[in-house]
C-alpha cells in the first residue's frame, strides 16, 4: 500500500509510519500548499490512498466525482498524541482492511467505509 499524507495529518504519525517501513508521501514535504483538488490529482496519479484530517475530501469524492482508485482515510479524531493516527493505521493495515475505492472515516470508537 502507498499513502500520501495531507499536510494537515502529523509529521510524528508520518515519521512513526516511515519507521515501520509504510511507503508514505508527504505534501508538507513536496508541495505544501497546494489545495485539496491538487492533492487528490497527485494521489490519483500516484496511487495513493490520502491520509487526511480534512472532511472535504468526502465533499470532493461524492459530490465533485473525484474518485482515487486507493482511497482516502478521513481521521476524525479530536484529543489524540500526534503519534496516535500513524499507531492506529499500522493497525488497520494489520488487520488488513481493504482502503480502495472507499472514504474510510476513523473516529476514536469506529471505523466506516464508503465505497463508490
Amino acid at each position: 500500500m502507498k499513502f500520501l499524507a495531507n499536510e494537515n495529518f502529523p509529521k510524528p504519525a508520518i515519521d512513526f509510519l516511515r519507521k515501520y517501513d509504510t511507503d508514505i508521501k508527504a505534501i508538507a514535504e513536496l508541495y505544501p500548499g497546494i489545495s485539496d483538488d491538487q492533492v487528490m490529482q497527485y494521489a490519483i496519479s500516484e496511487e495513493r490512498t490520502i491520509l487526511t484530517h480534512d472532511s472535504d475530501y468526502g465533499e470532493l469524492i461524492f459530490r465533485f466525482g473525484h474518485k482515487p482508485s486507493a482511497g482516502v482515510i478521513y481521521f476524525r479524531l479530536f484529543d489524540f498524541e500526534p503519534e496516535t493516527p500513524g499507531k492506529i493505521l499500522l493497525e488497520m493495515i494489520g488487520n488488513n482492511l481493504d482502503f480502495n475505492k472507499k472514504l474510510t472515516v476513523i473516529t476514536e470508537t469506529a471505523v466506516r467505509q464508503r465505497s463508490w
